[in-house]
């Protein structure tokens, strides 16, 4: 049975030099290192909550939401290793962390930049859009028109931030390896042999992209903040705040959709999303696709679930044919 089009159900994201792929609760970092070799790690994260929570819409894109951010930072880290200095000293900040919780220091530093980046981001693109529209609200009666014209500051600054950080050298290298990333998925769900020519001819777009993700955020919340309406500024605020969960698993649950069907209303929908990976992926070299490639058969077999041989059983019948082969040659020749 034909497997083109239907979701392989991997999700991967772009690091340092490299590429993390994930399959259920399996994980591989795939980096190349700087000799030039690729490095694969592989691992497993279970994430948080149970797997019965897993399975409730929109409490489970809560959780995936925060899973992605705690493995995202764990594998920038791991890619990071391989390019940091290292005749550099550590600081006196990480002595005394390491001081402080010893061998959980690693765990402690993660958890709290994971908590520090969710706080900077409901901060600048929740609150602050709210308070930048609220200057309007002496001129601006309506409460629907400010609502949208928050929502659009929020949209402005989400990809001004993304236009921003494309024009560092590093970060124009992990789209690209964005890029390789999306292709190798659009190549094994398309049907075709995961192989670098294959792969280089894939699309670099995917619905199941974060980026779409993040846009999906976006306009969910105009949505949301259009119907929810208080009178206090205070509760305006704690709403903005309460609802960011909310709104991610919704949000979720829309990608999740669209990564699973054909349904022309969903493709429609997801447009915007796949246009705004035009910022966030760019295309890879050969050697980058390498790198996807391998980070997904660590983790991925392909071949099986395209309903193809698997290579170790080809391998096998062919070392088995070999000698049978050798013998039919010998007997013709005596």
């Amino acid at each position: 049975m034909s497997t083109a089009g239907k979701s392989s159900g991997i999700g991967g994201q772009a690091v340092l030099e490299g590429i993390m792929m994930k399959n259920q609760d399996v994980y591989s970092v795939g980096v190349r290192k700087p000799d030039g070799e690729i490095e694969v790690h592989l691992s497993t994260y279970e994430g948080i909550g149970s797997k019965k929570l897993k399975k409730i819409p929109i409490i489970r894109g809560v959780i995936s939401f925060v899973d992605s951010l705690v493995l995202g930072m764990k594998c920038l880290t791991f890619s990071a290793s391989f390019y940091d200095d290292e005749e550099a000293q550590p600081s006196k900040a990480d002595t005394f962390v390491q001081k402080l919780f010893g061998e959980r220091a690693e765990k402690v530093v993660m958890g709290m930049t994971v908590a520090f980046s969710i706080v900077m981001a409901v901060a600048i693109f929740m609150i602050l859009p709210y308070f930048a529209a609220g200057l309007l609200r002496h001129v601006i009666v309506s409460d629907t028109v400010l609502a949208v014209i928050e929502g659009a500051i929020r949209l402005f600054l989400f990809i001004g931030y993304v236009l921003l950080i494309s024009l560092m050298k590093d970060i124009q290298r992990v789209f690209q390896y964005h890029g390789a990333e999306h292709k190798c998925i659009n190549c094994v769900e398309h049907g075709l042999e995961l192989n670098v020519e294959n792969v280089r001819g894939s699309s670099k777009e995917h619905k199941r992209c974060g980026t779409s993700f993040m846009l999906f955020v976006m306009v969910i919340s105009i949505i949301f903040f259009i119907f929810i309406r208080v009178d206090s500024p205070i509760l305006r605020v704690v709403f903005r705040v309460a609802l960011v969960p909310v709104i991610a698993g919704v949000s979720y649950e829309f990608i999740r959709l669209a990564g699973n069907t054909d349904n022309k209303l969903v493709g429609i929908l997801s447009r915007p999303g796949m246009w705004l990976q035009g910022l966030t992926t760019k295309e890879p070299d050969d050697s980058m696709i390498e790198v996807a490639i391998a980070a997904v058969e660590a983790v991925f077999d392909w071949r099986a679930w395209q309903g193809r041989e698997p290579l170790e059983e080809k391998d096998s019948q062919k070392r088995e044919k070999e000698p049978q082969e050798i013998e039919e040659v010998l007997e013709e020749g005596a």
